[in-house]
């Protein structure tokens, strides 16, 4: 296509801010018309082709109101999603980006975005890994676990270390970096399935099925007989109270997500947080951003450990931009099977 050929935009829309569960209705497809171009006036902006989009679980609480969840001038109804992405620059005026440049980032659930908000757009220089992996190992999640776990959780080897949500984007590399640093790690997930390939294929100690356990404590307190050092939750709710139950002296809690909570108008509360105080427990949230400049390091340790097969990454991914909304949805139901990914585009 030439530089500056209007051409059909297919887009992902959200209708309205949605309460309750999060339904494939709640998002529509919708057609618009973009310049191939970036505009005059508009000196720092990129547009790009998107090529691989990411679905997360942080979507969900930009999906609510300003009230219940953290909606922001991003996602608007009637406005296309945004999430993370891979993409290829077709236009820039933005000096660090060039044509034919692949990028990942923050961009639009749409065949083509115009990207202004440049600071979080990252050049991808190793394309020897495959792509997808900007949407998930190489990219937010990954920069997620490996933060979460090294700058928050201050892990120590021969430590004891629970990880929720094992199976997710995020969960599956913690547990790995856990394990490649001499922890003993167990983790929780939706199906015998991927309780099985948290233990053969990512390494994990020991693994339960979360929806097969009636009470939390006593199961955590099977798997962690001396109690946790480490918590790395990305559920809160009731696995979160337990797991305040079973925590060690001076254990510490990074607080990735609250899944089990996205879907309520009025989450549930927490009930054990004296433990906090009797065991000098630690509990930190953080905003991935918040270590973008690590970002660098980052690569220096992860692209090797892939290379070497010392991490391994499972992916769930779809075709097409019109399998975003059932692709999203499913995971608040477990139904994913890794790292939800869609391809839109491939090149």
């Amino acid at each position: 296509m030439a530089s500056g050929e209007e051409v059909r935009n297919k887009q992902v829309v959200l209708r309205d801010y949605v309460s309750g569960n999060l339904k494939e209705s709640d998002m529509c497809m919708a057609t618009a018309t973009i310049t191939l171009k970036v505009p005059e006036g508009n000196s720092k902006a990129v547009l790009v082709k998107n090529l691989y989009l990411s679905c997360d679980p942080y979507i969900r609480g930009h999906t609510k109101s300003i009230q219940g969840g953290y909606a922001d001038e991003y996602f608007k109804p009637g406005s296309p999603i945004v999430g993370y992405g891979v993409a290829k620059v077709l236009d820039s005026g933005h000096p660090d980006f060039k044509k034919d440049d692949l990028v990942w980032g923050f961009t639009g659930w749409e065949e083509y975005s115009l990207i202004t908000a440049t600071e979080s757009l990252f050049k991808i220089h190793h394309t020897d890994v495959p792509l997808s992996y900007y949407t998930g190992l190489l990219s937010m999640p990954g920069m997620t676990a490996y933060t979460g776990f090294y700058e928050v959780c201050a892990p120590k080897k021969g430590e004891y270390v629970f990880v929720s949500s094992a199976f997710g984007a995020v969960g599956q590399l913690v547990g790995q970096l856990a394990k490649l640093l001499g922890c003993y790690v167990v983790g929780s997930a939706g199906s015998k399935e991927k309780v099985d390939l948290l233990k053969t294929k990512f390494g994990f100690d020991e693994a339960f099925n979360y929806k097969e356990e009636k009470d939390y404590d006593a199961c955590l307190k099977r798997y962690f007989p001396e109690g946790i050092d480490i918590y790395f939750d990305s559920v809160g709710g009731k696995m979160l109270d337990a797991a305040l139950l079973n925590m060690r002296l001076h254990g510490r809690i990074a607080a990735c997500g609250m899944i089990s909570q996205y879907e309520f108008d009025q989450p549930e509360g927490v009930h054990n947080l004296f433990n906090i105080i009797t065991k000098r427990v630690r509990v930190e949230g953080f905003m991935v951003f918040d270590y973008y400049h690590l970002y660098p390091k980052f690569l220096e340790t992860m692209i090797p450990y892939i290379k070497e097969g010392k991490i391994v990454y499972e992916e769930d991914i779809t075709e097409g931009l019109e399998s975003l909304p059932s692709a999203l949805v499913r995971l608040f139901s477990g139904k994913n099977a890794g790292k939800a990914v869609v391809v839109v585009a491939r090149e």
